[in-house]
């Protein structure tokens, strides 16, 4: 019987430890909360994060400027030939459009040599009406291709990514011109729903 009392004793204090640690934890839990509650309210006073720029707009063609810039890919593999066939103009232009986006107009990239580097020097509205597509660049795709372009030759050829300009320079230069394609799906934008 005394064993009994004794393992009995033990389950009530055992319950009580646990009782004790549950509620413990609670407190202290609800005490975290409510401390963190004052730091949570003076963040959400701060301003947020702004939204990413409309898919082709012209801030998100600036920053998919800023990109080009920011990658070795396109501004050291391209300053070579390929910026220098500029007829003469002193920069290239690359037009961009999604053909989903009918109200959307196309925006521009000018890419120039800049100390020895592919620079992009402009990223915006069409500032360039009339293109020479022996020197510039116009491709076009619609939204999901944009963003799920792979291969930009396997893209060319199965017409996801349409395209005007000097096909033999971009042949020579698949690996930039892959880099691009992948800048303009992973620079920041609000992507239109399908």
């Amino acid at each position: 019987m005394e064993r009994r009392d004794s393992n009995m004793e033990e389950r009530s204090m055992f319950k009580k430890m646990i009782t004790a640690a549950i509620l413990g934890l609670g407190l202290a839990g609800s005490t975290m909360a409510m401390a963190a509650a004052p730091a949570a309210a003076a963040t959400s006073t701060a301003q947020a994060p702004a939204a990413a720029p409309a898919f082709m707009s012209s801030a998100w063609a600036q920053n998919l400027c800023i990109a080009w810039n920011n990658s070795p890919t396109l501004t050291e593999k391209l300053a070579g030939s390929w910026v220098k066939n500029n007829g003469g103009k002193g920069y290239k232009v690359m037009e961009i459009s999604d053909s989903d986006m009918k109200s959307t107009p196309p925006v521009q990239l000018e890419i120039a040599l800049k100390g020895g580097k592919a620079e992009c020097i402009y990223g915006g509205p069409i500032k360039v009406t009339k293109l020479n597509y022996n020197h510039d660049y116009k491709m076009w795709a619609t939204t999901h291709n944009w963003q799920h372009m792979g291969s930009p030759m396997i893209a060319m050829m199965w017409g996801d990514l349409n395209f005007k300009g000097p096909k033999m320079e971009a042949m020579e230069n698949m690996g930039p011109f892959g880099a691009f394609l992948k800048l303009v799906k992973d620079v920041p934008a609000t992507v239109p729903a399908p």
